[in-house]
C-alpha cells in the first residue's frame, strides 16, 4: 500500500477543522490529516513533512494578518497548494486571496458538498471560488497583487522575515536583534529586497508589504 499523502488543515477552530477533515477524507484517498492552530505550528508541520502538497489555511488564525500567512507559505514552500478558508464573504477578499497565490477560497458557511467541489477543482489543477463570485472581474488592483505575489516568492525566507519587520517599522538594529543576525547582514537583505520589489527605499518596501493586510486599499 502506498504511503498516505499528508494534508494540513490550519485553523484555530476545532469544529471547523473537524468539518474539513470529513470533507477531505470524502474527496481524497489515502490521506494523513495534520492539524495546526497557528501560522508557527503550520510552518513547523510543513517543514517536518516535506511531502505535504495541500494546505487549508484559515484567513484569521493566530499569526496571520490578512494574506501574510499565505504569502509566507508560498515563499517558504512554493510547491504547496493552498486553499484559503474563512467566515469572510466579501468577493473582493476572496479574489484577493487568489491574486496572492491561493488556489481556492472556501467560505466557512459552505456545506460538505461545496467544500468537496472546491477540493476536487483544485486537485484537477483549477482555481475555485463560490459560484456567485467572478474569478476574473474588473479589478484595477489585480495585476499589482499578482506582481507583488511573484516578487515576494522570489525573496529568500530570511529576506521575507526582514521585509515583514520593516513593514512593522523596525530599524535594522532591531531586526538584527530579533532575527539573531548581524546588522550588516540585515543591510544586505534590505538592499536585495529593494531590488526584488523594484522600489527605492524601505518605506516603499514596507508599504508594498502592507498590501497583504485586510485593511489595505
Amino acid at each position: 500500500m502506498s504511503e498516505a499523502t499528508p494534508v494540513v488543515i490550519a485553523d484555530d477552530h476545532p469544529l471547523f477543522r473537524a468539518a474539513l477533515i470529513q470533507a477531505v477524507q470524502q474527496c481524497m484517498e489515502n490521506v494523513a490529516i495534520l492539524e495546526a492552530d497557528s501560522i508557527d505550528s503550520l510552518l513547523a508541520l510543513v517543514d517536518s513533512n516535506p511531502s505535504v502538497e495541500l494546505v487549508f489555511l484559515d484567513l484569521h488564525m493566530p499569526g496571520n494578518d490578512g494574506f501574510t500567512g499565505l504569502t509566507q507559505l508560498r515563499n517558504h514552500y512554493p510547491d504547496v497548494t493552498i486553499i484559503m478558508v474563512s467566515s469572510e464573504n466579501s468577493p473582493m477578499i476572496m479574489r484577493r486571496a487568489l491574486q496572492f497565490g491561493a488556489s481556492a477560497f472556501i467560505p466557512k458557511s459552505a456545506d460538505l458538498r461545496v467544500i468537496g467541489e472546491a477540493i476536487s477543482a483544485v486537485l484537477d489543477g483549477d482555481s475555485w471560488l463560490p459560484t456567485d463570485v467572478d474569478l476574473v472581474p474588473e479589478d484595477a488592483q489585480a495585476d499589482t497583487h499578482h506582481r507583488l505575489a511573484q516578487q515576494l516568492a522570489e525573496l529568500t525566507p530570511q529576506q521575507y522575515a526582514v521585509l515583514s519587520l520593516i513593514s512593522d517599522g523596525k530599524l535594522n538594529k532591531q531586526i538584527a536583534h530579533e532575527l539573531h543576525i548581524k546588522e550588516t547582514t540585515v543591510k544586505k537583505h534590505v538592499s536585495a529586497i529593494l531590488v526584488k520589489l523594484g522600489v527605492n527605499n524601505r518605506t516603499q518596501a514596507g508599504m508594498a508589504f502592507q498590501q497583504l493586510k485586510l485593511n489595505a486599499p
